[in-house]
């Protein structure tokens, strides 16, 4: 499923040490602004125990887990929304990401420079917000005149008059200093929304970079941070994306090694994929059999049919019923024949919505 997140913040808060950390790959850091200028994109595996669980019951000949791609976007700077830094590049890039993942720099250091010259979450955090907001409002602000013109015509349609009350009630938002993702709009409202490609309007998760002292119990930056994501219904996590370099280039044994040492469970980046994956709605299901194990990724929400179809298109227009049993069935019992015999195992039709961790087998025809 091409979902993606795009990584955004001002210069010098760590984004491109998160993206390197969470792809392995080379994208370049260094200490001085707009060293990112095309978006680097990376392919990232979704950590999942329970198909690590899976494997270890099944011996598949072939593991394939689902993934989240991440889009490293270069520094915002104030006056993005009026070109500044290249300002409007970067935020045509931000606008084919699907949800955001806010950097915030909750850490001194007096060898990494600051653009404003000083560690405040809270003005970083307004500076970015207000760029992506103005960036908005100004996109809405050109389709108000067409739009009344279209709705006030003779000819006027029911179209025309629902893209007016969506343009209306985005511009009362935005000119509140509101995302446009709190606009109270109606299901058809939405999809005219959705046309326009606001940046406000995706979905907002922010990552409070701090130091190693800073990771179990945060800090006064990560505190700020935090009670500003509370106001506006956003989800805060915490990393120390310099540990996170030194952790992604290691071998597994030695990672394990070095996350005992440091009192974690896991890699922190760890959290920020769940995290990411949960603002975009997402879960995962899996199929299994000897050949193959692997995860796929779907919508909360969505039908039996829809789940096959990201499979296959072929899967979804012939589809028949699906085997369905529950991975934690699997897990309690300790095969599928034990499954089955427990009377776990069920044939789901259309309508059956699929739930995370569901192991399915989709029977159609074509």
């Amino acid at each position: 499923m091409p979902l993606n997140c795009g990584i955004v913040g001002l210069p010098n808060v760590g984004k491109s040490t998160i993206f390197n950390a969470l792809t392995a790959s080379k994208a370049a850091a260094a200490n001085y602004p707009f060293c990112t200028i095309d978006p680097n994109v990376g392919i990232v595996p979704v950590p999942d125990t329970r198909m690590d669980r899976i494997v270890t019951m099944v011996k598949p000949h072939s593991i394939v887990p689902t993934t989240m791609e991440f889009v490293d976007i270069a520094g915002i700077v104030e006056g993005a929304s009026k070109g500044e830094g290249l300002g409007n590049q970067f935020l045509s890039h931000i606008r084919q990401t699907d949800a955001i993942l806010h950097v915030v720099r909750c850490f001194s250091d007096p060898e990494v420079i600051h653009v404003a010259g000083g560690v405040n979450p809270i003005h970083d955090i307004d500076i970015i917000n207000t760029e992506l907001l103005l960036a908005d409002l100004d996109t809405v602000e050109k389709r108000l005149n067409k739009a009344e013109k279209a709705a006030k015509s003779n000819a006027a349609t029911a179209a025309a008059k629902t893209e007016l009350s969506t343009i209306q009630k985005l511009l009362e938002v935005l000119n509140a200093g509101k995302p446009a993702r709190t606009a109270d709009l109606e299901e058809p409202e939405k999809l005219v929304a959705r046309d326009l490609f606001l940046i406000t309007m995706k979905p907002q998760l922010y990552v409070a970079n701090v130091d190693e002292d800073g990771i179990a119990d945060g800090n006064e930056f990560t505190k700020l941070v935090e009670q500003r994501a509370a106001e506006e219904g956003s989800e805060v996590v915490r990393i120390c994306g310099a540990m996170e370099a030194e952790i992604a280039q290691l071998e597994p044994a030695e990672r394990t090694e070095f996350l005992e040492a440091a009192g974690l469970e896991e890699p922190g980046l760890n959290r920020l994929i769940h995290a990411a994956y949960r603002l975009l709605g997402l879960i995962t299901y899996f199929t299994s059999g000897v050949q193959e194990v692997r995860a796929w990724t779907i919508k909360r929400g969505t039908k039996a049919p829809g789940a096959a179809g990201v499979i296959h298109s072929d899967f979804e227009r012939g589809f028949i019923k699906a085997d369905c049993y529950a991975c934690e069935d699997l897990f309690r019992l300790g095969s599928e024949q034990a499954v089955k015999e427990a009377g776990l195992l069920r044939s789901e039709g259309k309508e059956y919505v699929v739930k995370d961790g569901d192991i399915l087998f989709f029977k159609f025809n074509v």
